[in-house]
């Protein structure tokens, strides 16, 4: 009996526990998951440095940052610079809550040194930024603390550019202007890096005047070295400053909500609005950059630059004289030649003796002489068995086609004789080779331009190859009224480049129809090819379906060149004729404008010239698009110099476009209303 009471008591108990248990459970549960309490919204913060901020008389070439919190750097090769510029890279490491600088080269008696970490700098956990952080000591008595600021853009688009250096030099008191070797010469003093939105800022200044160049520099010497670096330079001489103002500040209730905007004071220093317009200088060095022979019908040179004359041409195992049809583009630094003779394009490889103009040893233009081995990347062998197999496969099809043909023809019983015959006829039909006729004609390939015409364009037409004779009397040209087609004047021309290119002329009326008609061999190339005949009907577009735009221009140049502007793919172009620019037959779409300054008059955009001291042309675009309408005329006024240069360009046109402002992430407001939505 003993036994059986001491059971029941033990049950009892686990019953007791059980039930306290699930309890407990379902208590937990009505008062939620735990979430593991607040994030972690604050900056990391610097709690001691070594030497200390703003130390003078230091010397010490290493820098060490201790913070309340483990911190990384983000792409310190790209956004930590510091200046005065180092010529070798000092080693940037973080490790827990420290980050070290050590500073390779020596450092120089009564200096500034400034270590800009811009927005590199974030908590390890909630990657919470500490916000552009720069370190300063001095190895003199005084800590120099001036700044100035601006922008670096692209001088051919104004796209701002991201990291390229920006340097000053600071002027002596006996001097007006720096002398043009300095930028060749001498390392930047002072230097800074551009961010996405093309925007730098140079730090540790000490008052005095100074100059401002960019650079993409290549190897690393902090001074303008090699044709083939951007650069940007002005001739502005500007003293640093600065005075008290006051700035808003937005507090953020959550990413989306603001609590209140505050004004606080700050020094502002100036200038700030400093603009340098980045170029590349046009090669003139000369030399032969390579050659290409991507079928035995053509090849190719190319050029650093251009030059007056074309290069001579001796053939060494061929005879050179006419053998060409040659293309070349304005500048004469590239170079298309078609070969005319089989007998000589059929050779895999062309021995040649190149003369040409290349620039010697001391930077002057001299003739040179090359022999050259020209080798097709298509052999004639691979050529022919290419040939070979089109013809062998065109056969195959046509002996099935004529065998589905008999088949026809007797099941129609169109086939006469008796069954001998017929037996003897499917026995010869089976053991003989039916006689395949040459393969059809190959035509020359040509396109046309699109059926729906704008009335003040032309009509193309761009060959394969390079035209050789042009039939006139095979082109005619309609104008459709109603079903009628009456015969129109026309000019048909070779355009000036490419070699293959020609166009019809002709007086387009709007809102009509024409026709071209082109009969077989119209046009024969150099290998003996002929067009296929065609025709195709031509619709110039109703004046209804454009609109017009009219720009009236304030303080602009004489030589401006206006350029309307889709997606910033020019569309249409003019010049700009007694203060104004005049654009007929627009469709309707969103617009921007671009404005040159055509100092040489040659109608394209061109860049500068450092030891000649010469600008690239000025370009300025309007900041605003333009929304065009069909059957309206739109006027509007533009000052291409009313807003500054770093402001013009539309952001949606802009392909550099600025990087998301780090800020620290507002999870906590989040946190509580969903604590609030799941209650």
């Amino acid at each position: 009996m003993g036994d059986k009471k001491e059971i029941r008591k033990r049950n009892v108990r686990r019953g007791l526990c059980f039930s306290l248990l699930c309890f407990l459970i379902v208590s937990c549960a009505n008062l939620g998951t735990p979430d593991g309490g607040p994030y972690d919204e604050t900056p990391p913060q610097i709690v001691r440095t070594s030497p200390e901020f703003g130390a003078t008389g230091a010397h010490a070439r290493k820098v060490v940052l201790e913070f309340d919190e483990n911190i990384k750097v983000e792409n310190a090769a790209e956004k930590v610079i510091v200046s005065p510029p180092q010529m070798e890279q000092p080693e940037i490491s973080a490790s827990g809550k420290r980050i070290t600088i050590e500073l390779m080269d020596s450092l120089r008696e009564g200096v500034t040194y400034t270590i800009d970490f811009a927005d590199a700098i974030e908590d390890n956990n909630e990657g919470n930024p500490m916000g552009d952080y720069a370190f300063t000591f001095s190895t003199g008595e005084s800590i120099d603390t001036m700044q100035v600021s601006g922008y670096v853009l692209d001088a051919q688009n104004l796209e701002p550019i991201k990291g390229i250096s920006v340097g000053l030099y600071a002027l002596d008191d006996s001097l007006t202007q720096l002398p043009d070797s300095v930028f060749k010469t001498k390392p930047f003093e002072r230097i800074s890096r551009t961010d996405s939105r093309g925007h730098f800022i140079v730090k540790g200044l000490k008052r005095g005047r100074y100059q401002a160049y960019a650079l993409k520099d290549q190897d690393q010497t902090y001074s303008f070295t090699q044709k083939a670096e951007m650069l940007a330079y002005n001739n502005q001489v500007f003293t640093p400053s600065c005075k008290p103002d006051l700035r808003p500040d937005t507090v953020w209730h959550d990413s989306l909500h603001y609590d209140s905007i505050i004004m606080r004071g700050y020094t502002h220093f100036y200038p700030d609005d400093i603009v340098l317009l980045a170029f590349n200088e046009k090669l003139t060095d000369r030399y032969l950059l390579k050659t290409e022979r991507p079928n035995l019908r053509e090849f190719s040179l190319f050029f650093t630059s251009g030059s007056d004359t074309l290069p001579v041409i001796q053939g060494l195992n061929f005879n050179a004289d006419n053998a060409f049809v040659i293309e070349s583009n304005q500048e004469n630094d590239t170079i298309k030649y078609w070969i005319r003779d089989s007998l000589i394009y059929n050779l895999d490889t062309l021995e040649i003796t190149l003369t040409y103009m290349a620039t010697d040893t001391l930077g002057q233009l001299n003739e040179q002489c090359d022999t050259l081995s020209l080798v097709s990347v298509v052999s004639k062998a691979k050529t022919d068995k290419q040939q070979q197999e089109a013809y062998e496969k065109w056969a195959k099809e046509y002996k099935s086609e004529q065998k589905k043909e008999r088949k026809r023809a007797k099941l129609e019983g169109t086939l006469e004789g008796d069954e001998q015959d017929k037996k003897k006829s499917k026995k010869k039909d089976d053991e003989e080779d039916t006689e395949i006729p040459p393969m059809p004609e190959e035509f020359l390939d040509f396109k046309m331009s699109n059926a729906s015409l704008d009335p003040d364009k032309n009509f193309d037409f761009t060959f394969t190859d390079p035209i050789d004779t042009v039939y006139q009397d095979a082109i005619r040209f309609y104008e459709k009224v109603d079903t009628v087609l009456q015969p129109c004047e026309f000019v048909f021309r070779q355009l000036p480049t490419p070699h293959n290119a020609y166009r019809l002329y002709a007086e387009w009326t709007p809102g009509h129809e024409y026709v071209v008609e082109i009969d077989t061999g119209a046009f024969v190339s150099i290998y003996g090819k002929r067009n296929e005949s065609i025709s195709r009907n031509i619709r110039v577009k109703k004046l209804d379906d454009y609109g017009a735009l009219f720009i009236n221009l304030r303080g602009v140049d004489s030589c401006a060149v206006i350029q309307l502007l889709s997606n910033d793919k020019v569309v249409k172009t003019v010049k700009a004729e007694g203060n104004k620019a005049e654009f007929y037959y627009v469709n309707p779409g969103t617009y921007y404008l671009r404005m040159f300054v055509d100092r040489n008059g040659n109608g394209v955009w061109d860049t500068g010239a450092y030891d000649e001291q010469l600008q690239p042309e000025d370009v300025y675009y309007y900041p605003r698009s333009l929304e065009l309408r069909a059957m309206w005329d739109m006027s509007q006024d533009w000052n291409p110099t009313a807003t500054p240069r770093f402001r013009q360009k539309p952001l949606a046109i802009t392909k550099q476009k600025p990087d998301k402002e780090k800020q620290a992430k507002n999870r906590n407001a989040e946190r509580e209303k969903n604590k609030k939505n799941n209650k």
